[in-house]
């Protein structure tokens, strides 16, 4: 089994599943276009190529047809997912491949693909079951409008432990950005920083998109045009306010540093030209390259993403309105900031609670008082 990339004819990333004989997997295929036709980000569409290659390696190894698994199969699946590589021993005992997050995500590819062939007659394996709602005393204001108290749960998934994925201390980035080879690189890190942005909004910025003068911000625009072949996740467009320092920065690099003649208006470009000769976008390719390095020179474990997760948790701290930071962070749900975007430290619980306490000292005078009251 082999993933195929290629190109449509307006430039847009395709994927393929070809077998052993190099042909399409039919069914992959008409999956993946389905996905295309619905216009799912490019990043999707590679991840669910690669995530259905490992199931039908499994079903070749098994001898199985897709069309004839049971759930009993597809729980043979996870343990073949999270069993270790063929032909190693561990020194310490069982370890597992993958990890419970990856293989969910695995397992929420395979249910949207079978739940896609069951719309198209294909087999039915009713991969999500219906759950009902606890029914409380409590009932919003809204409770008579919902049609139904159930919702449907995807039936195979793992029960995934919380891991705090950590925060960059001031010294950690300051010691990254010194690493910097180059204006790009710094500028780079610096807008990660001040912007908690994506990577993917991030090479997608135009110089159209940075507001300069009055209001130092950064406009985030979803676009599909892109020569990077990028796209942004959540597709939300916004406005993020940053300091004069960044741009001051930003208008450095385009006087020292940008290509002179340049064919298109991304912020980000490689610094070599293309078979063509043309000036191209900064790719995540080249992004991953410089992560590598940056890993290696100061043996901090940072990832592009670890600046967002720094940049909400900083916002917290200093007191900003959840609300402020879901907008700032472009999440549809304020859910997923609180629980996935602001890592709050003992120290900052110790910090919290002290405060809380002067607070209630000068309410009630001292605490000594205020019990003996």
């Amino acid at each position: 089994m082999k993933v195929q990339e290629g190109h449509r004819a307006d430039g847009r990333r395709a994927w393929l599943l070809l077998d052993e004989e190099y042909r399409p997997v039919e069914p992959v295929l008409n999956f993946l276009r389905y996905l295309d036709s619905v216009e799912r980000s490019p990043n999707t569409l590679r991840a669910y190529a690669f995530d259905l290659q490992l199931y039908w390696e499994f079903l070749a190894d098994k001898a199985l047809d897709w069309r004839e698994v049971c759930l009993e199969d597809l729980a043979a699946f996870i343990l073949w997912l999270r069993a270790a590589r063929h032909g190693v021993i561990p020194i310490d005992g069982p370890v597992a491949v993958r990890t419970e997050k990856t293989t969910n995500r695995i397992l929420g590819t395979l249910t949207s693909f079978y739940e896609f062939q069951e719309r198209n007659a294909g087999p039915e394996l009713a991969l999500r079951s219906q759950r009902q709602r606890i029914l409380t005393r409590y009932k919003g204001l809204l409770h008579h409008a919902k049609r139904s108290a159930a919702s449907k749960q995807r039936i195979l998934k793992l029960k995934e432990p919380r891991r705090f994925p950590g925060c960059l201390t001031d010294d950690q980035v300051k010691l990254l950005i010194s690493k910097c080879k180059n204006l790009q690189e710094r500028l780079l890190l610096c807008t990660l920083t001040e912007t908690g942005l994506r990577i993917g909004e991030l090479l997608q910025l135009r110089h159209e998109d940075m507001e300069t003068g009055a209001r130092n911000a950064v406009h985030v625009i979803p676009r599909n045009d892109s020569m990077a072949l990028t796209r942004a996740k959540g597709r939300c467009e916004r406005q993020v306010d940053v300091s004069i320092e960044l741009m001051r920065l930003y208008s450095r690099y385009l006087v020292e540093e940008y290509p002179e003649v340049c064919d298109c208006d991304y912020v980000f470009v490689r610094s070599s030209l293309n078979e063509e000769g043309a000036v191209v976008p900064l790719s995540y390719s080249s992004v991953n390259s410089l992560f590598q390095r940056l890993r290696r020179q100061t043996g901090i474990h940072v990832t592009p993403h670890l600046f967002r997760h720094t940049h909400a948790t900083e916002l917290i701290r200093a007191g900003w309105n959840v609300a402020f930071v879901q907008n700032r962070l472009g999440h549809a749900q304020i859910q997923t900031t609180v629980n996935t975007y602001t890592h709050l430290t003992i120290s900052d619980l110790d910090s919290a609670y002290r405060s809380y306490l002067d607070l209630r000292r000068d309410k009630h005078g001292s605490s000594e008082a205020h019990v003996n009251s």
